[in-house]
Order: C-alpha cells, then structure tokens, then sequence
C-alpha cells in the first residue's frame, strides 16, 4: 500500500476524476514531502505519504505508482486571509492616500499599472493567505475533485478606499491523500 499526495492546486487545473476502486496511474514528483509541506501540514501527517504527485512534470520520470484506489480523503487546512495594501502602480491608484513604498519602480503600463477597470477604482486591498500550521482535518470521500468543503468569510464592501478589512480564518482544500493498493491482480 502507498499513500499518494494530490495537491489541489495541480487537481483544479487539470483533474482526472475517478472514484474509489479505480485502477490509478500517478506520475511521481518526490517521495520525500519539502520543508515547507512538513512545516504547514505537520511532520506526523507528512511522515504516512510515499510519493507526491505532480500533474505536469518537469523532467521524464519512470517513477510511478500504478495500482487500485483503496481510500481517499480530502484534506482540509485553516488558513488566515487578511488585507494588505497595494502598492502605487502595482494595482493601487496612483493617487492612493497611504501608498507603501517597497524600492520597486511604479509600473510604466498606465495609472492602473496596466490593468483595465470599467468604472470602478481598484480596491486598496489585496488579499494575503497563510496557513495555519498543523490545523489540518482529513475527511474520507469517496471521489476525486470530489466536493469542495472550503469556508469563506464574508465579504468586504466598503469600496476601494474604505477601511482596512479584518482577518479571517476559513478552511480550504489543500489536497488528497490516496491510497494505493499496488498488487498485482
């Protein structure tokens, strides 16, 4: 039995939907997770994952895991999405009363930074999500993409120049955890 990593950023790109029972062909980008995946999601859940899948490969690879999926869960992840401010010529106007210099050169594409807005100044907000570390829940299904089970936070509507909006917590998918029964049959 191996337990594959299917990252849902690759899956909403480019799925290929099958169920439990399937007969499964993943592509292996590594078998060991990065840093980054041991620090969000925790070293215990990282240490259960043979192979990370990767739907569009970088090099040629014969490293595969071919077999029948036995279990899959969703695994769902809080993460933190709070407001930051736009720099002038980055998506912000200009104009904008609280600019934040960071030494780079404002665009030369138009007051928009080369963006097209009909009618509507760009807001002064940009939207930053962080995960949080080890807040991680797996939920057995039955698919792949399967439902979503992501929660959103109310929206702000205070216009382009209103006030800073606040953090939010919500919870999104991250990926899958497969289980493949790599027998021969």
């Amino acid at each position: 039995m191996t337990r594959v990593w299917l990252d849902s950023t690759e899956w909403d790109c480019c799925d290929d939907p099958f169920t439990l029972s399937d007969e499964v062909d993943f592509v292996v980008h590594r078998r060991t997770p990065s840093d980054e995946f041991v620090r969000d999601l925790g070293a215990e859940l990282a240490a259960t994952i043979g192979a990370f899948e990767r739907r569009h490969p970088q090099a040629t690879t014969n490293d595969r895991v071919q077999g029948r999926a036995t279990r899959i869960q969703i695994v769902l992840q809080d993460t933190v999405t709070r407001s930051s401010p736009r720099h002038p010529g980055y998506g912000a106007p200009r104009d904008d009363a609280n600019p934040v210099d960071v030494g780079l050169p404002p665009s030369s594409l138009g007051d928009r930074g080369g963006a097209v807005f009909l009618g509507l100044r760009p807001s002064r907000w940009m939207r930053v999500s962080k995960p949080v570390p080890h807040a991680v829940e797996l939920i057995p299904t039955d698919a792949v993409p399967g439902e979503r089970h992501e929660s959103h936070g109310p929206v702000s509507v205070d216009g382009p120049d209103g006030p800073e909006p606040g953090e939010q917590r919500v919870r999104v998918r991250r990926g899958w955890l497969v289980d493949v029964d790599q027998t021969k049959r």
